[in-house]
């Protein structure tokens, strides 16, 4: 099943249009189910030492870095959106594309949810190549591109009440999604400085925890 990507219909919506708060709702949901903010608690704390700051990838509601921070994690965020109602200091916000971010110095630690199989391949290489020379780790779930995956979303969606939004980009997120060693390969990890592991569940969560070797 070769990697395809294609647009998600909640990126063209306002974020206040009805179909795509239904939709936000949707991917609270499937996260839980997913269980990737367990994941990124269990992980995350142990991978990041003291005094280090974490940014997440594509922020969005800032309910990953919330949780992050309430196991004392200085986790700050990125997205284009606007900061969510009730981000405060000592937390930063980056409102910005994180193609053309400039912060990356900042972050030893990077992760994110459910966002990297939104770029295509020349798009991975580039970020890869910003974030490379500053990070010791790197922790990311996205989902698995497997026909059995999108099997399990086409049944398990509609049980699930979702809406036609969240229905449609489920399965575009599956076809981006990763398979074996891609995603650090395409991100420009060099085995012989990084170390990683894959880890992918039964329910299609994709796991990368990257760690620099030296």
């Amino acid at each position: 099943m070769q990697r395809r990507l294609e647009p998600e219909l909640l990126d063209s919506l306002p974020p206040d249009h009805p179909d795509a708060i239904r939709s936000r709702r949707d991917l609270r949901i499937v996260n839980r189910v997913m269980g990737n903010i367990r994941w990124f608690e269990s992980v995350v704390p142990s991978h990041t030492r003291s005094g280090e700051r974490v940014l997440e990838l594509g922020a969005g509601t800032g309910e990953l870095c919330r949780a992050l921070q309430s196991r004392n994690v200085a986790a700050d965020g990125l997205d284009r959106v606007p900061a969510p109602a009730g981000w405060s200091a000592p937390a930063r916000w980056h409102q910005a594309d994180i193609q053309t971010f400039t912060g990356w110095s900042d972050y030893p630690v990077v992760i994110g949810n459910l966002i990297l199989h939104h770029f295509d391949d020349a798009g991975l290489r580039a970020l890869g190549d910003a974030i490379r020379p500053h990070a010791r780790v790197l922790v990311f779930s996205e989902p698995t591109r497997r026909r059995r995956c999108q099997w399990l979303w086409a049944v398990a969606a509609p049980l699930g009440g979702t809406n036609h939004i969240t229905r449609h980009d489920g399965r575009v997120s599956i076809a981006a999604g990763f398979y074996g060693a891609e995603l650090p390969r395409t991100l420009g990890l060099d085995p012989a400085l990084w170390r990683w592991r894959i880890i992918n569940n039964w329910v299609g969560a994709y796991r990368m925890v990257a760690e620099r070797c030296t």
